[in-house]
């Protein structure tokens, strides 16, 4: 795992990076107790450092532990000068697409449509309408982050914080938010339909595609623009199909990211001992006027968490749920476009290499828990569905979808032919069982019958 979630992690040992801001300042501390002093109110301090400066009105934001003023202003911004609105053209496009792709679809599986209404977004646009998604997903691991932080620090590291540890939590809420805004930014740039990140982010019902984003993809393909469009359409309308109608899906992932948070801890006797080096090499004393010296020692790395086996469980079961719902959306479209869709296999190609390069998805999830999805995974996933439609039909395959304890698990997806090979053996037993309560009842039914007729039942 390359990235840890909201800039957590060892610092920078590069010796050309360590220098540059924030580059050994993984929790952004440095500044807090930059060059200038210490002294004054909050209110002073942040006065004088010119982003908060401008940003001191979000410091009374009481919404929660992300500040999400801040992350939508930052976003929005960082796209203002590249964004362009949809256009009638295009909104009719992405209407005729989905209606298409939804056509298709009803006759590879039998899940409903799960799209309401067609929509096409600006990148201001999908900024501006996955804000509930994201807060629903990301404000519990930002809490528990904060909390964590707070906690984790000796009462003597929070005395030497002096005046600002007051507003630590808005101070992490800015932090998040800016994050988060920076993240949110990079995403709408590139995200090409609602559900590209792996989760729904569009209101219920909404089958979205982004028309900028789309055309930038399709540059370079060789194919034609509506073959692209429809293409990702069906895409679209294939998740919205698994999300509608498969009611514990979406929980599930949340509640595997929030296992996750759940789980966040800090060495708070690290932290002690690291606390005591640090005023060790101080010559045995430590002045809490001195700025330099509290930015060495918050900048030190003493505030990393560690991950516990039970997180560990959590991203494993993460990375499986995506990697069966990105498999299973592969195996449908591949159904549904068949000979219909000329360039169906060097499309669905670019989209496993954009995937392994690091795409929305990947960017989204190691952003926020740390999580590489691994392409062998999603390959594996598509092999599972693929062989259960040709061997037991799309209704079998779908089947999987009715309870969670029905799908492969990580370890079945390192033999995923194993588990269709099993899945007759168990459908044989589900056969013979429901063959004998057949029988059985029968039985009861004679029985009692020659119980009425006045006969004992054992003779």
């Amino acid at each position: 795992m390359s990235d840890v979630p909201f800039g957590f992690g060892l610092p920078d040992r590069d010796p050309e990076r360590r220098d540059q801001p924030g580059g050994n300042d993984p929790f952004g501390f440095a500044a807090m107790f930059g060059a200038g002093g210490a002294g004054g109110t909050p209110e002073e301090l942040l006065g004088k450092m010119p982003l908060f400066a401008e940003l001191q009105k979000l410091m009374n934001w009481s919404g929660g532990p992300v500040n999400w003023d801040l992350a939508r202003q930052g976003a929005i911004s960082g796209l203002a000068t590249g964004t362009q609105p949809t256009s009638e053209a295009e909104r009719t496009a992405v209407t005729e697409a989905l209606r298409l792709a939804d056509l298709w679809l009803d006759q590879v599986t039998d899940l409903p449509s799960g799209v309401d209404r067609a929509v096409a977004w600006s990148r201001v646009e999908w900024v501006e309408q996955t804000l509930p998604a994201w807060s629903t997903l990301i404000d519990p691991l930002a809490e528990k982050v904060v909390a964590a932080m707070t906690s984790a620090l000796p009462q003597e590291a929070m005395v030497m914080a002096g005046p600002l540890a007051g507003i630590m939590g808005r101070m992490g809420g800015l932090m998040f938010g800016a994050q988060v805004g920076q993240a949110m930014g990079r995403l709408a740039g590139e995200v090409l339909t609602g559900t590209e990140v792996g989760l729904p982010l569009a209101p219920a019902g909404s089958g979205v595609l982004v028309p900028q984003n789309v055309a930038a993809f399709a540059e370079g393909l060789d194919r034609p623009a509506d073959e692209v469009r429809l293409f990702l359409a069906l895409r679209e309308a294939a998740s919205l199909r698994l999300f509608a109608h498969v009611p514990w899906l979406r929980q599930q992932l949340h509640d595997a990211v929030h296992a996750y948070a759940r789980g966040i801890t800090i060495d708070r006797e690290a932290i002690e001992r690291g606390l005591e080096d640090a005023m060790g090499s101080m010559g045995g004393g430590f002045d809490p006027s001195n700025p330099e010296a509290i930015q060495e020692l918050l900048g030190s790395g003493l505030l990393e968490p560690e991950e516990t086996p039970e997180q560990q469980m959590a991203l494993r079961r993460l990375e499986t749920l995506l990697a069966l719902v990105e498999g299973w959306v592969d195996a449908v479209v591949a159904a549904a476009a068949g000979e219909r869709l000329p360039g169906h296999g060097a499309l669905a190609e670019t989209m496993r290499r954009r995937r392994a390069s690091g795409g929305p998805a990947e960017q989204t999830f190691a952003t926020l828990v740390g999580l590489q999805l691994r392409p062998r995974r999603l390959r594996d996933a598509a092999t599972v569905w693929g062989a259960m439609a040709q061997r037991y039909g799309s209704e079998e395959r779908d089947r999987l979808w009715s309870h969670p304890d029905l799908l492969p698990t990580s370890d079945d997806l390192d033999e995923p032919l194993d588990f269709v090979a099993r899945q007759g053996v168990d459908d044989e037993l589900r056969q013979l069982t429901a063959e004998a309560e057949e029988s059985a009842a029968r039985d009861d039914e004679t029985t009692g019958e020659d119980t009425a007729d006045g006969d004992s039942p054992t003779r």
